[in-house]
C-alpha cells in the first residue's frame, strides 16, 4: 500500500478549540505517512480559529484546506458534507479536532484500506487532567503506558490482532462507529449522498450513514489495535436532538435506505 496508496483527504471536524486542533494537527504532521491534504471541516468557529489555521498552513507539511459555515447551531453533517465534496482524495478518513493520532494512524488505515469496505476505528480517552498537561505544553507525546489514560488498551498496537478482529469485532453491532476515527472511499460516499442533513444537534449520524453503506453493499471492518486515536477530555454536548436522530437512523435500518435525499449533492451542484 506505501508504493500504490490512494490519494489521502484526511478530514477534521472542528468547532471553536483552536488549542486541541493544534495537538491533533502536530500529530499529523509526524505521522509515518504524511495524508495528501487535511481539510478542516469548521462547523462556525470564531476567527481565532481561522487566524489559527492560517498561521499553521504556511509551514504544514502537507496542503491544509479550510472549509467554513456560519455558526446557526450543531450542524456536523452538513459542514462534513461540505468537507466531503470539497475533498480531492480518492480514500477519505475522518477525525475530530480533539484527539491525537498516533503516528502510524494514517499507515494503519492506508494498510487496512480495501475496496467495497469503510472502516471505523476505536479511541482512547484521556482524563482531565492529562489533557490540560497536554493543552498547556503542547506536547502530543503519549504512549499506552501514559498516566491518565482510560480504556488504555485500546492504545497497544498489534497488525496480526488488527488483521484478526478487523471482520469479527463488534460482528453483532454492524452500524457501531466511533465519528472521530472513520474511512471511506469517496466515490462509496457520493453514491449514498454523504450524511443526511436532517441529522442536526448530536448523535447517531455516523451510524445512519453507515447503515446505508452496509445497505449498499458496502462491508464494514472495525480497526481494533490499529488507527490508534487519543481523545481529549471535554464536557459533553447537548443531547437535545438524540431521540430524532436515533429515529432516523432506525427508519434507515428498518427501510434498507441506501440513499438520503437531503445530502451532499447540492454542494456538488454549487461546485461545478
Amino acid at each position: 500500500m506505501k508504493n500504490n496508496k490512494p490519494k489521502v483527504s484526511l478530514i477534521i471536524a472542528t468547532y471553536n478549540w483552536p488549542d486541541a486542533l493544534d495537538l491533533c494537527l502536530s500529530s499529523i504532521a509526524s505521522q509515518t505517512i504524511l495524508p495528501d491534504e487535511v481539510v478542516i471541516a469548521d462547523d462556525g468557529s470564531k476567527e481565532d480559529t481561522a487566524t489559527y489555521i492560517q498561521v499553521k498552513r504556511n509551514n504544514f507539511p502537507c496542503p491544509v484546506v479550510h472549509v467554513w459555515h456560519e455558526d446557526i447551531g450543531f450542524r456536523l453533517t452538513v459542514i462534513r458534507n461540505k468537507a466531503i465534496v470539497k475533498a480531492t482524495g480518492d480514500y477519505i478518513i475522518q477525525i475530530d479536532g480533539d484527539v491525537i493520532l498516533n503516528k502510524h494512524f494514517i499507515e494503519d488505515h492506508l494498510t487496512m484500506a480495501q475496496e467495497r469496505c469503510f472502516a471505523t476505528g476505536s479511541r482512547i480517552m484521556m482524563t482531565r487532567e492529562l489533557s490540560m498537561d497536554l493543552l498547556h505544553g503542547k506536547s502530543v507525546a503519549i504512549s499506552p503506558f501514559t498516566k491518565g489514560l482510560r480504556n488504555r488498551l485500546n492504545a497497544c498496537r498489534s497488525s496480526l490482532l488488527a488483521n484478526y478482529f478487523r471482520f469479527r469485532y463488534k460482528k453483532d453491532s454492524p452500524h457501531y462507529m466511533k465519528g472521530c476515527n472513520m474511512a471511506f472511499w469517496k466515490k462509496d460516499l457520493l453514491a449514498v449522498n454523504g450524511y443526511n442533513e436532517d441529522m442536526t444537534g448530536w448523535g447517531y449520524e455516523d451510524n445512519e450513514i453507515a447503515a446505508r453503506l452496509i445497505n449498499s453493499g458496502i462491508r464494514k471492518q472495525y480497526l481494533k489495535f490499529y488507527g490508534i486515536v487519543y481523545h481529549i477530555y471535554h464536557p459533553l454536548s447537548s443531547h437535545d436532538r438524540e431521540t430524532i436522530n436515533a429515529d432516523i437512523f432506525r427508519d434507515a435500518v428498518k427501510e434498507g435506505s441506501t440513499y438520503c435525499k437531503n445530502g451532499l449533492d447540492k454542494y456538488i451542484l454549487i461546485k461545478n
